[in-house]
């Protein structure tokens, strides 16, 4: 397990509760880094979400570096720990990151349907787009 995602699961496990997680959650959405407005494009959303999220790819000397935002404050949260899990990371490194951190947390059984079904589809858009780099990064497009 690498490190940050040993810190992930250290941080969530220092809470007792899940209303405390919960609100680890929201907090760490509201430190996601202010998105780019040029990002906040229809291309850019994800698919399968009720709530709206936007999720923007950028490599950076051959590592994606992830922006994010989403108009719902859980939601905003999920997408700040996926972005601190997947970006600033190869391509490669990306696809070997297995979602299990997920269920470590105890973030799995505690979503509704509609959330959990947001959170595969934002996990499938991040290995999406280091399939697609990779790609590029191997043919020498960039």
């Amino acid at each position: 397990m690498s490190q940050s995602l040993e810190e992930l699961v250290s941080e969530f496990k220092q809470f007792a509760t899940w209303e405390d997680r919960y609100k680890h959650l929201i907090a760490m959405g509201k430190s996601l880094a202010p998105m780019n407005e040029d990002y906040r494009i229809e291309d850019n959303k994800v698919r399968g979400c009720q709530s709206q999220v936007w999720l923007f790819p950028e490599l950076v000397d051959g590592k994606l570096v992830f922006h994010a935002d989403s108009d719902a404050a859980i939601v905003k949260g999920i997408v700040a720990l996926l972005v601190k899990i997947y970006s600033d990371k190869t391509p490669d490194e990306i696809l070997a990151t297995k979602p299990d951190f997920i269920e470590e947390i105890g973030l799995a059984q505690h979503l509704s349907m509609s959330r959990a079904n947001g959170l595969s589809s934002m996990l499938k858009q991040i290995s999406m787009y280091a399939l697609a780099f990779k790609t590029k990064i191997e043919m020498g497009i960039q």
